[in-house]
């Protein structure tokens, strides 16, 4: 893995982080709420008041101050699974390398390429033969976004990943927690990771002891257990859960105004529409799965809890009720939205009329004006194989 601040006030000529100047301007800000002539005397004031003030609110745990210096990474082969972890925690900006638009073959096994390049191959095929007026550029995009469910969540890849440098240590403090507890396979090899991940941002300056206290025992958002038991409600706020792979799951979390919990269970793997017609290549798909299982393959499905208010699963709604949406995920919202209208019906709501409106069909269909009509029936009408 690989780590580099990208252009930063604070980042000094070396590329490490200039933390004693980022802390003097957030020990000024903090001032603000006292002062009587505001931040432009502050700024004016003794170095000594000003470290003073930044003694106080890091032993006195009022870190919020030190959200208003942010840093931008360049982080380079991370861990897939790595990635999901930082997205999970919200306060974040990240711009991230996709298998749905590269093709994947560096940082894989042999038997992920294999079965990558197989599968491409068979998908491709499928794809012409249900939809032949799709051009070859995009059969070869579709078949690649669905071989990929073959590839490790521990495949590397890169992101731009941008937060403040209070959120970064929190973020560190809930790793040293998580690596702490780890004791599966799994956990052991991601924690691993993520002590690489602490030694780089230490080597780049980017640690502030103390604004890792974890006073309050917070863990790592992403894992949940138990999460069968959670149970299902559809109003002004809701909780819902489903099986899905963790690939669609990595696009679930974007949505940054939902809540997101996963937990790992004996649920199988996430089978292509697009070959559900044929029992062999079903069959032969799963037990390719299986023999990937041990790399922990972005197939396998996991139990997902996401909960939120209603009109941040409206906002899902037209972004994921889309042709250009992951399938996967596009199935999993129109079922969600099923569920909640149902509900909403049951229990004469007042907001059952503005849920039924999405019920048409894609975004296209309840007020979204698409820029590039795609004029796909079977995407339009959600029922599309691929």
């Amino acid at each position: 893995m690989e780590i580099s601040i990208l252009p930063n006030t604070y980042r000094n000529s070396d590329g490490t982080f200039n933390m004693n100047s980022s802390l003097k301007l957030c020990g000024q800000i903090a001032g603000v709420c006292y002062s009587k002539h505001g931040f432009s005397s502050l700024e004016k004031e003794s170095e000594d008041k000003t470290l003073n003030r930044i003694e106080t609110t890091l032993n006195n745990g009022h870190h919020s101050v030190y959200d208003h210096v942010n840093v931008t990474l360049n982080i380079k082969n991370i861990p897939k699974i790595l990635a999901m972890v930082l997205n999970n925690e919200h306060q974040y900006t990240t711009s991230e390398k996709s298998l749905r638009y590269t093709e994947a073959i560096d940082g894989m096994s042999n038997k992920e390429i294999e079965l990558y390049n197989k599968w491409t191959n068979i998908l491709e095929e499928k794809i012409k033969k249900r939809y032949p007026t799709f051009d070859d550029k995009h059969i070869t995009k579709l078949a690649r976004e669905n071989a990929r469910y073959f590839i490790s969540v521990f495949y590397p890849t890169e992101m731009i990943y941008t937060t403040s440098i209070r959120q970064l240590n929190f973020i560190v403090s809930v790793m040293k927690k998580y690596i702490s507890q780890a004791q599966s396979e799994n956990s052991l090899k991601l924690a691993k990771s993520m002590e690489e991940f602490i030694s780089l941002l230490d080597k780049l300056g980017l640690l502030e002891e103390r604004l890792q206290g974890n006073i309050k025992n917070r863990s790592l958002s992403l894992f949940g257990t138990n999460l069968k038991e959670c149970n299902e409600y559809y109003s002004w706020v809701y909780s819902t859960k489903y099986i899905g792979s963790l690939a669609s799951f990595a696009q679930a979390q974007r949505h940054r105004t939902i809540d997101y919990k996963i937990e790992f269970s004996n649920e199988g793997y996430f089978v292509p529409p697009i070959i559900m017609d044929d029992e062999n290549l079903v069959h032969e798909w799963n037990k390719d799965m299986e023999s990937v299982d041990s790399l922990l393959p972005q197939g396998k499905n996991v139990i997902i809890c996401e909960m939120g208010t209603y009109d941040n699963f409206l906002l899902k709604c037209s972004e994921r009720l889309c042709t250009n949406a992951q399938l996967e995920i596009m199935m999993q919202t129109k079922e969600v939205l099923t569920k909640y209208i149902n509900a909403l019906k049951e229990a004469n709501s007042s907001l059952y009329e503005e849920f039924n409106s999405y019920s048409k069909g894609a975004r296209c269909t309840f007020g979204y004006t698409c820029s590039k009509p795609c004029k796909f029936s079977e995407g339009i009408t959600l029922v599309r194989k691929i």
